[in-house]
């Protein structure tokens, strides 16, 4: 065989190279053009159903109110998503394994996890305001208060579902606790972990933008209430569009994330 002819691609190669470039699949890029295509021509047939023309804007207004955003904005909500979801994520873990450890400590720490989920958003926001003065901590504790707890139940249930057969097995080599949790808690729970990670990240991203929408004078909640102040329908747009491109960035990470350290279920 020539040094220079091209090398078939091995069934183990050809996975990892598709990871590695990602494509949007054309049923997403068909739904988003129809969707935009049926936006628009809602916009120029609103005033005959009735609609005033503010309420549907064009796309053409859409995009001037994109080129009119502030990356500040979309900064200081990125930071508080992240700090919180971090602070979350380190909370709800170190909750998770003292239940874990402990049957008593689960029997008081569950009933408690599970009041803290049923409680609404909009009441933890109320709380927030009565009880502290600085807003940021106010939107920092309404996210960590509403996103600690999903990580928690999630990790706890990893921990559970983990084999019997493989805890006695890697016992038998009389491990430390912290051995026993990198080497075989860690590892198993890594999967149910990420997919936690997914879900809490589409859940502080709607709750930091109703958390914003009191008291702070910065942030897309922010932006999006003086878009509403304004009637501006289009700014309204706009800004959310921003949040859902930002969620599907940080998704899209994850999933990267996901790939290399689970790149060996492949």
């Amino acid at each position: 065989m020539p040094p220079d002819a091209a090398r078939s691609p091995t069934p183990f190669e050809e996975p990892r190279r598709k990871s590695m470039i990602p494509s949007l699949p054309r049923e997403t890029i068909i739904s988003i053009v129809l969707f935009a295509a049926v936006w628009q021509v809602m916009s120029y047939l609103a005033p005959s159903l009735g609609i005033p023309a503010f309420a549907i804007p064009g796309l053409g207004r859409i995009a001037e109110s994109l080129m009119k955003i502030t990356p500040i904005d979309v900064a200081v909500t990125l930071g508080r998503v992240l700090l919180a979801l971090f602070v979350s994520f380190i909370i709800g873990i170190m909750v998770a394994v003292l239940m874990y450890l402990s049957d008593s400590v689960e029997r008081y720490l569950r009933p408690m996890v599970r009041i803290l989920m049923a409680v609404p958003v909009v009441s933890w926001i109320l709380f927030a305001v009565l009880w502290f003065k600085g807003v940021e901590f106010r939107i920092v504790f309404v996210l960590v208060v509403v996103c600690a707890p999903v990580f928690t139940v999630d990790a706890l249930d990893n921990m559970r579902e983990v084999s019997r057969d493989l805890k006695q097995m890697i016992r038998s080599f009389r491990p430390t606790s912290f051995q026993f949790f990198y080497k075989l808690m860690l590892p198993a729970i890594t999967p149910g972990i990420l997919t936690s990670w997914k879900i809490t990240l589409s859940l502080a991203i709607r709750v930091v933008t109703i958390a914003e929408l009191v008291g702070a004078v910065t942030g897309i909640g922010h932006r999006l209430s003086v878009a509403q102040e304004l009637f501006s329908v289009a700014d309204v747009f706009a800004w959310t569009l921003v949040l859902v491109v930002l969620l599907f960035l940080l998704e899209a990470l994850i999933v990267q994330f996901e790939t290399r350290v689970l790149r060996w279920r492949a």
